[in-house]
């Protein structure tokens, strides 16, 4: 098995961590030649086909965080971010994990909500029709895919939700289905506008809008690690850990913070990926205000050695296949440095990668101070401009 606990990998040359790269990941040549590319992977011609209008190309920092173990495989992690001290923060989190086995993840199957929404409808009578006629909602929208239905995916299950608004009672159906390891947006999509003419008729409502919510509640990622004591930096530092933990679960202003650092490993990682950001950053925003409050997403506690334990928990729909994945070279070659197999795989180290990313800060700020080492590298990053 590969080893991602690399040395000094900051202290090397760009040659010298391409070939640790190469080496590790199974790249090949061409690949390489990718990751070389100054121009941030792509050419003007593949950006005027992504987007309209297009007039260029915008590139970021690409870096590589080392030291993960997670679920017992050893993983370097690309990440796209300007910012400085994140990627090394989140090598350095994961380096001290290390000395308990690393990260454990979980995630979800790949379970996407689209959503139909009916009005001028007697709810009543409309979700005992929807009942009724599940199998051919379901068997209609399978229709639209070519793919999933051939694998034991696609259209799943079909559910109703009546909601209250000032402009009057409405009727949510809401389609799940199993995007395996696509993001499926998409398809999800196509889905709900497929079978919204055939839930108007078994509704006797009318559809508005018809369309995927990523507010991704059935594809739930979390993840754990014990960071041991002594490699915190004492007791002490443990316990302000967990009390600068509680200041972010019970003050907004302070979570909002909070939770921006932990958004920094995860994103840098989707944009490595080929990621819907924004769709991952506004469902881990909902989710931080399930309570009626907005707070942390992690948990920090003490074990009964003293040794500090982090949990996460947030919605992440991420895929491998489809989207911009099939067409950025970069992100294809991230993927691949990764290694990830699944969708679920690549949930499990983005979500660990923000633990990772949280420990470190918290430490930081209950220690030296989040600016001690940030400035030292941003301060560099000036110098070298």
């Amino acid at each position: 098995m590969p080893d991602s606990s690399i040395p000094k990998f900051f202290e090397k040359n760009r040659k010298e961590r391409l070939d640790i790269v190469k080496k590790f990941a199974g790249l090949s040549d061409d690949e390489i030649k990718v990751l070389e590319n100054s121009d941030g992977g792509i050419t003007f011609g593949q950006a005027d086909k992504m987007v309209e209008n297009a007039i260029g190309t915008f590139s970021l920092p690409l870096g590589i965080a080392t030291n993960f173990t997670i679920n017992n495989k050893d993983y370097l992690v690309p990440m796209v971010i300007e910012e400085p001290s994140v990627i090394a923060a989140a090598s350095k989190a994961a380096k001290i994990a290390r000395v308990h086995g690393g990260f454990k993840a979980d995630v979800d199957e790949s379970i996407n909500i689209g959503q139909i929404q009916v009005v001028d409808v007697n709810v009543k009578y409309a979700i005992l029709a929807v009942e009724k006629s599940k199998k051919e909602i379901i068997d209609l929208a399978n229709s639209k895919s070519k793919t999933l239905s051939h694998i034991d995916k696609g259209a799943k299950n079909v559910t109703c939700r009546e909601i209250k608004t000032d402009a009057g009672t409405m009727l949510i159906v809401e389609l799940l289905i199993d995007v395996g390891d696509a993001m499926g947006a998409n398809i999800t999509n196509t889905m709900c506008e497929a079978v919204a003419p055939l839930i108007e008729k078994i509704t006797k409502g009318r559809v508005i809008l018809r369309i995927l919510s990523n507010y991704s509640t059935k594809r739930m990622a979390k993840a754990s690690a014990v960071f041991d004591k002594d490699e915190v930096g004492g007791q002490n530092i443990v316990d302000d850990i967990i009390l600068a933990y509680q200041f972010a679960a019970n003050d907004e202003y302070r979570a909002v913070t909070h939770n921006k650092g932990i958004m920094n490993g995860i994103i840098a990682v989707a944009n490595a990926t080929g990621q819907d950001n924004r769709a991952i950053e506004a469902a881990a925003n909902a989710y931080a205000t399930r309570s009626g409050k907005y707070s942390s997403l992690t948990e920090w506690q003490k074990d009964k050695n003293g040794n500090l334990v982090g949990k996460i928990e947030l919605p992440l729909s991420v895929g491998i296949v489809g989207g911009i994945i099939n067409v950025h070279p970069l992100a294809k070659a991230c993927t691949k440095i990764l290694g990830v197999e699944s969708a679920r795989d690549l949930a499990c180290v983005m979500v660990s990668v923000g633990l990772a990313q949280n420990f470190s800060a918290l430490r930081a700020l209950v220690s030296e101070g989040i600016q001690n080492g940030h400035m030292k590298l941003h301060a560099r990053k000036l110098n070298q401009l």
